[in-house]
């Protein structure tokens, strides 16, 4: 399936378990004192918290690991989670980074 069907159920999951979730969250840049829109969004954040970013691809590259950390970074996260739909097993396709 795509990312977005993936992004989307576990929405309804997490929000039917009674989790605040906002998908698609804005990740404003702050330079020098200058809030910038430069397009970041984060797939899913979990309790105003917790970040997941979703995939579904062949493999996760650095690049995917990147992105998650900058989201870390700029949302001042602790902790966030890269997921990939696309393998046979999802528990080998999830991994934990602490900030």
């Amino acid at each position: 399936l795509l990312e977005s069907a993936y992004k989307e159920c576990l929405c309804y999951k997490l929000t039917q378990s009674g989790l605040f979730v906002e998908k698609e969250k804005p990740m404003p840049l702050v330079f020098e004192e200058i809030k910038l829109e430069v397009g970041y969004r984060v797939d899913l954040l979990v309790e105003k918290s917790i970040v997941l970013e979703l995939k579904s691809v062949e493999s996760l590259t650095d690049v995917h690991t990147a992105q998650l950390l900058t989201y870390l970074k700029l949302g001042k996260f602790k902790l966030g989670y890269l997921m990939n739909f696309n393998v046979s097993s999802l528990k080998n396709g999830i991994k934990r980074f602490v900030n």
